[in-house]
């Protein structure tokens, strides 16, 4: 069985450091407007820290299913299945051992022009109560000097199965040790979120934000209405008004007016989540640092939670024969 170790992708702009497990993204070194690097994303030193510290998902990739299923049930094909609960009444991003707590296999690593690593995993029939044999791969590459593209695919072998992965990095453009995001200027190419119950459950609805403190269509800080969300953002917003470019639409913008540093999401799923590290709560961190409440932030591309469960949603359930698949490209700028 493969170990657990951190790999490198560099470009001369950006690099990037990931571990086969979790397929986390440990490190990412971005310059800002002065050329100068810092580490934008939360994360520990080592990655014994990821496999025993208590880490509220800094950086990986969570599945089968990113996010909430409610009461950890849903019935697929006529039978039904119990998931571990594992956040209040509900089950969270694919249960107690999900992907982000497994080693990966290293399927293919170039470290020479357009660096790229591939890592693979076999998900079990049963895994966490999932139904179906699953191989899932995940490919991070440095596609130009700007930007950092991720591509999920998954393929049910023997049953239809739900299937949402989730890159869940938490972003700091200041610097991972910088303190809060809450200056953090933030848009979303989202005109709808959907709402949810007190256990972050969607009602099934779609609200429209226009007139609300979720509304990010424009350029806002995350701190501005703040007192208005109570804990903090933790919403799916439904991604209804980006342009598209190369199949994928814009997701989300975010900018550091400290550094200047940029940061432009583009997906092919149809939600993200966004999340203010309401949670994190003196977690200690890279180089010493300790993480408190809102010292990052999450945009989450996605399926919308409870899908699995919501007809209305758009379908997240994958057949043998069918392959999933969700890109995102991450576009550093300075402006």
């Amino acid at each position: 069985m493969a170990k657990p170790e951190i790999f490198e992708l560099s470009n001369g702009t950006i690099n990037l450091k990931v571990s086969n497990f979790g397929a986390i993204i440990t490190s990412l070194l971005v310059p800002d407007a002065k050329g100068n690097l810092a580490d934008v994303v939360l994360g520990f030193d080592s990655v014994d820290a990821y496999i025993n510290g208590n880490t509220p998902y800094f950086g990986c990739i969570v599945g089968r299913v990113a996010n909430r299923i409610k009461d950890g049930k849903f019935t697929l094909d006529g039978v039904n299945y119990s998931l571990p609960i594992n956040n209040g009444p509900n089950s969270l991003h694919g249960g107690i051992k999900g992907f982000d707590k497994v080693v990966w296999e290293v399927a293919e690593h170039k470290t020479t022009q357009n660096p790229s690593i591939t890592f693979k995993y076999q998900s079990k029939d049963g895994e966490e109560g999932y139904p179906g044999d699953v191989t899932v791969t995940a490919t991070y590459s440095l596609p130009s000097s700007n930007s950092l593209k991720l591509e999920m695919e998954a393929e049910p072998k023997n049953k239809a199965t739900p299937i949402s992965l989730a890159q869940h990095t938490y972003w700091n453009l200041a610097g991972h040790n910088s303190g809060n995001i809450l200056n953090h200027l933030v848009q979303i190419w989202g005109s709808q979120i959907t709402p949810v119950d007190n256990t972050s459950i969607p009602t099934g609805e779609l609200m429209a934000v226009k007139g609300t403190p979720f509304d990010f269509t424009t350029e806002q800080t995350v701190g501005s209405r703040f007192a208005e969300v109570p804990g903090g953002y933790d919403h799916n917003y439904v991604l209804d008004l980006g342009e598209e470019r190369l199949g994928l639409k814009r997701a989300a913008k975010v900018k550091d007016p400290l550094s200047s540093r940029v940061l432009n999401i583009w997906t092919n799923a149809p939600g993200v989540q966004f999340y203010t590290a309401n949670y994190v709560d003196g977690v200690p961190g890279k180089g010493g640092a300790i993480y408190q409440k809102h010292s990052g932030l999450c945009l989450e591309t996605q399926g919308f939670p409870n899908s699995i469960n919501e007809p209305k949603f758009p379908s997240i359930v994958v057949k043998p024969g069918e392959k999933y698949r969700h890109t995102m490209v991450f576009e550093f700028s300075v402006e």
